[in-house]
């Protein structure tokens, strides 16, 4: 018992800041980063041969240091261990009975220092978040392997030869978490590039090769997954989702950590099979969220039914009904806050207008409409929507703007990133990307595609104002406090 209560005293002191509304840090001087210490630093135990271990696996992320305390309970972490957020804690259940630090998940197979955890770490909810990425650039001197031009930077040739110089490069990575993916405008597509501003320093004009700027998706309640990516182009015609993941894990593998040659089919089999393994939750928020008969947290959520289509045509608009038990008994004013949200969620009516992707374009629906999963609140079909993130009036100034022609209409709408459009050549597609699976979203600020909404404020504040809602005070701040418990 001693050994797990210094082993998860170690684990909460190394995660840091985690969870909703990250700051971007002011530029630090180029003296104040060069001091910056090249390992992580922990009060409580000196760097040792398993932390150096666990750097080389793991990077210089806060999780290093977890993962190095964990090497002393056997390369594993428990299951359920908490990692904290700025609204409680999340953990993680797995199937298999713990994390296994073996897996080849966190092993790296490429050539820049990368494993899959250098982007998915579990101290940040299977993904990133920017709070995180800047302490291991204060740690590192820009130079933990997440810190790579090959899709870190917001440009290929980006000038990372000063400490001061990557901060800048490193920009959209260091504020939002954003990675840089580069696709070619489809040649058969229905529509052609005649404008491009904000586009650091690419060509699209001349190359027709489009920066594009993502959060990446945690890898974690895959079990609930429709399509792979935002934009499903893992998803190819033909392939189930077990084989999609796999053929993702190759290709971020050699895009990303810049692997020689393809992974293994073995290898791949065996991070698909750790990664659908994972259900992660928020454990605790404004209340215990296990507790009085609620059914929050991870475990419960392995044993959800789940199958494409699952509440489809039509849409049951109960899809949440894990805090059913606090809204006749709650007993306090947490729980019965959190249980007033989640029947916002399920239940408050609004027009719907305008949302490509949908059957209709003017229809009354609810957060449960695109967001239909019970009890995980992922789409349970493979569709894609464009709810209007990164639109030419909402897209921030830090982004590219690219603006495209129909080839047969003449038409142009201009977005930050055309989404699914990229993948298929459809004039219909542009802008639309898949809704979010919604468990232990408070662990993945900020939010969208983009990072363009920095708390889950930010986000009900977008859809009331986008679909004319008209929350109340109230019904707002309960939502709010649903989605930080999920």
């Amino acid at each position: 018992m001693s050994k797990h209560l210094l082993y998860f005293g170690l684990l909460l002191a190394s995660c840091g800041r985690h969870g909703e509304t990250p700051q971007m840090a002011a530029e630090p001087s180029v003296g104040a980063v060069a001091a910056a210490p090249t390992l992580p630093v922990n009060a409580v135990a000196p760097i040792s041969e398993a932390t150096a271990s666990a750097q080389e696996n793991f990077g210089n992320s806060s999780f290093a240091i977890a993962a190095a305390s964990s090497a002393r309970l056997g390369q594993r972490i428990p299951n359920m261990t908490p990692f904290p957020n700025s609204r409680g804690y999340a953990a993680t259940y797995s199937t298999k009975g713990f994390i296994d630090l073996e897996n080849a998940f966190f092993k790296s197979f490429g050539t820049n220092g990368r494993t899959c955890a250098t982007c998915h770490s579990p101290s940040t909810g299977w993904t990133v978040n920017p709070a995180d990425i800047q302490s291991r650039f204060l740690r590192t001197n820009g130079l933990d392997p997440i810190f790579r031009t090959n899709d870190g930077s917001n440009c290929a040739k980006a000038d990372v030869s000063t400490p001061a110089a990557r901060w800048r490069s490193y920009s959209l990575l260091l504020s939002k978490g954003l990675f840089r993916v580069e696709m070619p405008i489809p040649t058969d597509g229905e529509f052609e590039l005649v404008a491009a501003t904000g586009v650091y320093c690419n060509n699209p004009m001349a190359n027709s090769v489009l920066q594009l700027f993502r959060r990446p998706l945690p890898s974690t309640n895959l079990k609930f997954t429709a399509a792979v990516m935002w934009d499903g182009r893992e998803s190819a015609p033909g392939l189930t989702v077990a084989q999609a993941l796999s053929k993702q894990a190759n290709d971020a593998m050699v895009g990303h950590a810049q692997a020689l040659s393809q992974l293994p089919q073995a290898t791949r089999d065996e991070i698909v099979e750790f990664e659908t393994s994972l259900f992660t939750a928020q454990v605790s928020s404004l209340a215990n969220l296990v507790a009085d008969g609620a059914r929050g947290g991870p475990q419960v959520m392995a044993t959800l039914p789940f199958s494409i289509g699952i509440n489809d045509t039509p849409i049951n608009p109960v899809v949440f009904d894990i805090f059913d038990a606090w809204k006749t008994r709650a007993r306090s004013a947490g729980q019965a806050a959190i249980a007033r949200g989640q029947t916002v969620f399920n239940t408050k009516k609004f027009r719907i207008v305008g949302v490509s992707g949908q059957d209709s374009q003017d229809f009354v629906g609810s957060c449960a409409t695109c967001h239909n999963t019970p009890n995980v609140g992922s789409y349970s079909v493979p569709e894609f929507f464009n709810i209007g993130i990164g639109s030419a009036t909402s897209r921030t100034l830090d982004m590219p703007l690219y603006t495209v022609k129909n080839k047969v209409t003449g038409a142009t709408v201009a977005v930050s990133d055309l989404g699914r459009a990229m993948v298929t050549g459809k004039w219909e597609d542009i802008g639309r990307f898949k809704p979010s699976n919604l468990r232990a979203v408070a662990t993945r600020a900020p939010y969208f595609h983009d990072g363009s909404a920095t708390s889950l404020e930010d986000v009900v504040g977008f859809y009331s104002k986008r679909f004319n809602i008209g929350f109340t005070p109230m019904e707002r701040a309960d939502l709010v406090a649903f989605l930080r418990s999920l």
